[in-house]
């Protein structure tokens, strides 16, 4: 910031003081600041210096004046404050946007239709660029209420049919296809699944996942090595029961996700088997309140949050800027990455 010859009070720098200080033109200033077009790496740092060293800042409503953009980006999630993931969300969604010079302006529906809508005819009041919609739970999506030509991704969530928007979605079979493989790579042959009684895509596709590992090592998953329950340490628990109080138990359970895992350690524990030494365990999420504070710490499948935000920030703005020519309507599988810890050993018998 500046200080005027008129009092000590600072005063915004602008434009023409970061031009004549870094010896450039304004429009060459303009360039470099918004990458609108292709400026010499060595004069877009010595600009971007010179402008850090001044506080200055582009005046973003004179530039969205210009580009008749304003530069905001609405972001509406369903359980935005109640829910671990979405700060990742959120994080990969904000990042990718201020690599463009793009702010994210968030609401969260409480899982109201009604009341997304609402946020939706705000954020629209708001001039905002484009909209990001998410759920905290891949599921999916109605179309709202919005002009045809209006720019639209989901994040962790798919299109109700006949609506054709660009998405992305974790990859669910892969999710599950690379804990199964870690687990036949450790050496089990003896595996058993436990899912979600929830319906859902992500409890269809994470099923398929363990079936397609195993078939590939010429194995199968028989009714006695499944159980599906709710989705809490509660069904965990229940399913643990299930599973190793038959006369043939596994050496190794797959679960729907952390919280499932835990209850299974738990069960396990009751029955006097050790983790890993007995009976190895694997969940997804890399929930942290779960995965690090279990003991044993929990070998994981991560969920793709952060790729996702980024992802759809990325395919936003690319429509918005009308880099994007192809048609609407491409759905994007991110893969999970596994997260080792302790919870998994080759099988002891």
């Amino acid at each position: 910031m500046r200080q005027s010859a008129w009092n000590s009070r600072p005063t915004r720098a602008r434009i023409t003081d970061v031009a004549a200080a870094a010896g450039v033109s304004i429009t060459t200033v303009s360039h470099a600041l918004s990458g609108a077009r292709t400026v010499n790496a060595e004069t877009r740092d010595r600009i971007l210096h010179v402008a850090a060293e001044l506080g200055y800042a582009p005046d973003r409503v004179a530039s969205g004046l210009r580009r008749k953009r304003t530069g905001l980006v609405g972001f509406v999630g369903d359980f935005v404050a109640t829910t671990p993931f979405a700060g990742k969300l959120i994080a990969g969604a904000r990042e990718a946007g201020l690599e463009r010079d793009a702010l994210l302006l968030v609401a969260e529906s409480g899982g109201d239709a009604a009341a997304e809508q609402r946020f939706i005819d705000r954020l629209l009041a708001q001039r905002v660029d484009g909209l990001l919609i998410a759920r905290m739970y891949h599921q999916r999506v109605a179309r709202p209420d919005v002009p045809d030509d209006f720019p639209i991704v989901l994040v962790n969530a798919a299109p109700e049919s006949g609506w054709r928007v660009d998405g992305v979605v974790p990859d669910e079979a892969q999710i599950t296809r690379i804990a199964c493989e870690r687990l036949l790579w450790e050496g089990h042959r003896e595996i058993a699944y436990v899912g979600t009684s929830d319906v859902s895509r992500a409890a269809r596709a994470r099923l398929i996942g363990v079936r397609a590992a195993l078939g590939l090592a010429d194995l199968n998953l028989p009714k006695n090595r499944t159980a599906f329950v709710t989705s809490d340490a509660l069904g965990g628990r229940a399913a643990g029961a299930q599973i190793l109080d038959d006369p043939h138990p596994p050496t190794a359970v797959i679960c729907f996700n952390d919280q499932i895992a835990m209850g299974v350690m738990q069960a396990a524990s009751r029955r006097g088997m050790s983790v890993p030494r007995d009976l190895s365990v694997i969940g997804v999420d890399d929930l942290p309140t779960v995965a690090d504070a279990l003991d044993p710490g929990l070998t994981t499948v991560a969920l793709p949050h952060i790729e996702m935000g980024s992802w759809g920030m990325t395919r936003l703005l690319d429509r918005i800027d009308k880099t994007m020519l192809a048609a609407s309507g491409k759905l994007q599988l991110m893969p999970g990455m596994l997260v080792e810890r302790e919870s998994i050993a080759p099988p002891s018998r």
